[in-house]
């Protein structure tokens, strides 16, 4: 095995068919699909729509990917896909997918988690994780913080969102504005033009007695809907550029808030800021400034890599090589509620109940 493991990821946990390429921590080829369009006129992600769109865009995603790296697929050392958290008819076809693949290539299959492999894709902009490394996760379906000492198996969750996501807040506010899906980069352009203190919307789980590092949006996203519903009903204008400005200063202001408070009792030096909201500005802007007045050193991924994409899944699969981890076993299943503490889903013995199906396949694909 050469130093530096040349990985396919695939990734299908939401409305994203990414196929990504890496060699280490090097990135070759980050090929995306997004239904994102086929949604829109539902406002919001419809798993069938999801599903079906990923069994279209998969064997031409992963065909363009290989020709962008200019690699063949006999030359991959691994196939890593997303086992999990996700839609589960979404992870199956991504699952299935590289399982195909895997087998017919006689290739090692690693799955992996999504959220641990959002920490992972820093590797291919900064290098190399520190460890210990804290970890603020923001994306349409999770709001998480993490403490991960080693990303290949050991990622411990400290606090979470307990209803909406960010991003679905984002979403949510986005929508009673008019303002269309999805609701994170249309918010945080209308919110450059305003004033992120004209409306004092409140800020949840911040008071003393409050889970330190847990977050809820659920109540910002009702007073701002609150907000806006008074303003129409009193006949007057909506200030849409002042509410996109404060209710997204609510939200950066207690994740940024919550993640330096974590490095300082952690003591952890290190914050990385993954998941698609943290494409947000604002959100990139008050983190640098909070982490330099904490002496805090803070990693964020350009925005293309922050949002789910095969490459995430692909430095984790490469990290895994790298380190000599445990392939995955062939009965290798999606779980749609795969907990963060398993970064990996590795294998199991060989004597395994479902190892005779594959036997039976081997027989049938080569006579």
């Amino acid at each position: 095995m050469a130093d530096e493991p040349l990985v396919l990821g695939i990734e299908t946990s939401c409305d994203e068919t990414g196929v990504g390429i890496v060699r280490g921590t090097t990135l070759l080829a980050d090929a995306v699909a997004s239904s994102v369009d086929e949604h829109a006129r539902f406002g919001g992600v419809v798993p069938e729509v999801a599903s079906r769109a990923h069994l279209e865009a998969m064997v031409p995603t992963i065909e363009r990917a290989l020709k962008e790296a200019g690699v063949s697929a006999r030359d991959l050392d691994g196939i890593a896909v997303t086992a999990g958290p996700g839609l589960a008819g979404a992870l199956l076809v991504g699952v299935s997918a590289a399982k195909a693949y895997a087998y017919a290539l006689g290739k090692p299959l690693y799955g992996v988690n999504h959220l641990a492999s959002h920490i992972c894709v820093d590797q291919l902009e900064h290098g190399a994780l520190p460890e210990p490394t804290m970890a603020l996760l923001v994306s349409g379906g999770h709001s998480s913080l993490l403490l991960s000492t080693d990303i290949t198996s050991d990622v411990r969750p400290l606090g979470a969102t307990i209803d909406d996501a960010a991003g679905e807040a984002f979403d949510k506010i986005a929508r009673v504005l008019n303002l269309g899906f999805p609701g994170g980069p249309v918010i945080d352009r209308y919110a450059r033009e305003g004033d992120p203190s004209a409306i004092a919307f409140p800020r949840g789980l911040t008071g003393p007695r409050d889970p330190a590092y847990d977050f809820s949006f659920s109540g910002l996203k009702t007073a701002v809907a609150r907000w806006i519903e008074a303003k129409r009903a009193a006949g007057e204008e909506v200030p849409v550029r002042d509410v996109a400005a404060s209710f997204q200063e609510a939200v950066v202001d207690v994740l940024t808030r919550k993640a330096v408070r974590a490095c300082k009792d952690e003591g952890v030096e290190h914050l990385m800021i993954g998941g698609g909201v943290a494409a947000n500005s604002r959100l990139r802007a008050l983190a640098q400034e909070r982490c330099e007045t904490a002496g805090i050193q803070l990693r964020v991924p350009r925005p293309k890599l922050c949002t789910d994409n095969g490459a995430m899944v692909a430095a984790l699969g490469a990290e895994l090589v790298a380190r000599n981890r445990a392939a995955s076993a062939w009965d290798l299943s999606a779980d749609s509620s795969l907990p963060v503490t398993d970064p990996h889903v590795p294998g199991h013995s060989h004597d395994h109940d479902h190892d005779h199906v594959h036997e039976v396949s081997k027989e049938n694909l080569y006579p």
